[in-house]
Parts: structure tokens; C-alpha cells; sequence
């Protein structure tokens, strides 16, 4: 059987390993998974609670207009509930901002190695891609990109911070980058663990009302998978100008969303004790990762995320992820992106603890 010729320039998406499966594999009574950056503190304990006090609606499609969200976001953000759109994870609506503006004939512009859906959604329709050389954001090499190639390229990706590196632009660094960008192209800041960066760094904060208000091609993402620990409910956000949300709209389906998605969260978006719980822990615990790196001599990138990713010159990525994967514990291989390094999720003190013990064993 003959498909669409640029699936042959498809890779498939690698996702987190399962936990049951690999503790049924290797016979193991604990398998720590420090793998896909989500929340080690598990789901925000008033979302666990709405799920709950929910389950008699999941017979029922959800309210299509999922205004009871929206408007929680647009006081959040102080816009309009037209400004929001809500998706099947924040990746749903990159999907939407990739089939808005692009074709095989166009392109679309990102720093050497961010997330990996934004390339496999553009090649679905055989749009070009442009990456500059460095792997991380370079502010003034993806301008002198832009403009080489500016009549093809009608998308921007910027991810703030990025995944899976973690590093973070400064705030005035984007908004003059974006000044400098045609109104044609749309923009989009991809905020999925900005959070964790404003919480670092004030200067790393974005916000959608300021961003929206100076901007009509920019469409800022946010998502509940990570500092809201409903990753498994796959829910996401875009907040843009109403033009955007509209043409975006014309894109999705319908009850795109499950009703018990909506409920947790609208009920995680003010459980400020969790919120507050997660961000100081995870950068306490971030620091015993910091230190581990500097005192095994172990290349890493600043992280403004929930995660940090080790580089290796003599040491395999692949091997030391294979022998830790043996001893219980997943982490994330990137291979795939051409880099021999791992990408490490910020666990439990334990969890961590366990981390450290297996791989100094191992390193």
C-alpha cells in the first residue's frame, strides 16, 4: 500500500517508557520514572477532587464551549475568553498554528533542537524546516535566518524555556525579536514550562495579556501536564488575538476535550499550595543535580524547567540509559535529536536519591 510520500521523512515520536511494563520486563518491585518531566508530586489534590466528585459526567460529551475554563484562564491572563483556546494538550494546538499558516510551498524557523512535534507536524504536509546551528536559542542567528529566507518561512517556533534542553530566553529578548518579525508570520511562544522560569528568573516571565496586547501574530501556549500534574488528562491552552483563536477554531474538532479534563483543570488553575509545593521543590532538588554534574565533571545547560539534561564526551547515552533502565530507573535518551546526552526529570528527594545511587554506580 502506497501514503503520503513525506511520511518516509517521519520519525515517530518517542514517548516515555511505561513503568509497568519495564518493572514487568526486568522483574522489578520499583521502577522510578524520571522520563517525561511530569509532576513527581502527582495531581494537584484539588483536581484529584473534582475528578472524583465528576465521574457520574463521563457519559456525557462535555460543554463544547468550555466557557467555565475559559474564563478562568481569561481572569488569569486578564483577556477575553475570546483570546483562549483550549486543547488536547498544548501540542493539539501547535498542530493548529502549523496547519493555519503552512504548505509544502512554506516553512517554518527553530533553534537547532527543541520539541520534537513541532518537525512532526510540519513534515505531515511536507513543509520546509529551518534550524539554526546552534542547538539552543540564538536570538540574533535566528534573525539572520528569518531574514535569508523570510518570504518562505510564516512560522516561528520559540520554546520558553526549551524542551529538552531547558535553557530561557530573557523576556525583552523575545518582544525584540518579535518587533523585528513580519505580521504575516505567526509567532509562537510555546510557554509549557514557563512557569518554572518566571519562578526562577522574573526576567524569563511571559505574559500572554502584555504579549497579545503589543502583538497580532503571536500565539502564547501554556498546558496542564506539568506544573498542574495532569498529564494524563491531556489538557492545553493557546492565547492569542482574536483573529488567531478564529482561524484556529476553524481547525478543531468537536468535544475535542473530556468533560473530566475540564473539571481538573479549572479546579488545579487555583490550587496555589500545590503550585507553590512543586516550583520550590523542584528547584531545591535541582540543585543536587547542579552539583553531581560539577563534581563528575558533567557538561549541562542552566535549567529553567523541571528537568536537566546531562551532555557526555567519553560516556554513551544510550548505554548508561539502557543500565539505569535495568536497575529501575527511566530516564530520557536523546539519541534522537542527535545529542549524546539524557534528559533528567526533577523527582522526589527519594526519587532522586535513587537516581544518584544507581548512576554513580554506573558513571
Amino acid at each position: 500500500m502506497e501514503f503520503n510520500p513525506f511520511l518516509k521523512n517521519i520519525k515517530t515520536y518517542e514517548s516515555g517508557k511505561d513503568i509497568e511494563l519495564i518493572a514487568k520486563e526486568f522483574g522489578l518491585k520499583e521502577v522510578i520514572k524520571l522520563a517525561s518531566n511530569e509532576n513527581p508530586y502527582g495531581v494537584s489534590p484539588k483536581a484529584k477532587e473534582a475528578i472524583i466528585n465528576n465521574a457520574h459526567l463521563a457519559y456525557l460529551y462535555p460543554d463544547d464551549t468550555m466557557s467555565e475554563l475559559k474564563q478562568a484562564l481569561a481572569d488569569k491572563f486578564k483577556v477575553q475568553k475570546e483570546n483562549i483556546i483550549i486543547g488536547s494538550g498544548s501540542d493539539q494546538i501547535i498542530e493548529y498554528a502549523i496547519h493555519a499558516k503552512l504548505d509544502h510551498s512554506k516553512a517554518y524557523l527553530q533553534c537547532g533542537v527543541s520539541f520534537a512535534m513541532y518537525e512532526i507536524y510540519a513534515k505531515q504536509l511536507g513543509v520546509k524546516v529551518y534550524k539554526t546551528q546552534s542547538l539552543i536559542h540564538d536570538i540574533d542567528e535566528l534573525y539572520e535566518l528569518y531574514k535569508k529566507y523570510k518570504n518562505d518561512i510564516k512560522v516561528i517556533f520559540l520554546c520558553l524555556p526549551n524542551n529538552p534542553l531547558g535553557e530561557c530566553l530573557d523576556k525583552t529578548q523575545v518582544f525584540e525579536f518579535i518587533e523585528k518579525i513580519d505580521e504575516d508570520c505567526l509567532i509562537v511562544i510555546d510557554g509549557a514550562y514557563n512557569e518554572f522560569a518566571s519562578f526562577k528568573d522574573k526576567n524569563k516571565h511571559i505574559n500572554p495579556q502584555e504579549l497579545i496586547n503589543k502583538f497580532i501574530n503571536v500565539v502564547y501556549l501554556g498546558t496542564f501536564s506539568k506544573l498542574y500534574g495532569l498529564g494524563g488528562m491531556r489538557i492545553g491552552y493557546g492565547v492569542a488575538c482574536k483573529e488567531i483563536i478564529d482561524a484556529f477554531y476553524k481547525l478543531r474538532a468537536p468535544f475535542n476535550v473530556t468533560n473530566l479534563s475540564l473539571k481538573a483543570a479549572y479546579a488545579a488553575l487555583n490550587d496555589e499550595e500545590f503550585i507553590f509545593k512543586t516550583l520550590k521543590n523542584n528547584f531545591l532538588q535541582m540543585k543536587f543535580f547542579e552539583d553531581f554534574a560539577k563534581k563528575n565533571k558533567i557538561s549541562y545547560i542552566e535549567s529553567y524547567t523541571n528537568f536537566i539534561t546531562y551532555f557526555f564526551d567519553e560516556k554513551n547515552s544510550t548505554d548508561l540509559s539502557e543500565k539505569l533502565l535495568k536497575k529501575g530507573i527511566i530516564i530520557r535518551n536523546l539519541q534522537s535529536y542527535g545529542l549524546n546526552a539524557v534528559r533528567i526529570s526533577i523527582g522526589t528527594e527519594y526519587e532522586n536519591s535513587r537516581f544518584f545511587e544507581e548512576f554513580s554506580k554506573i558513571f
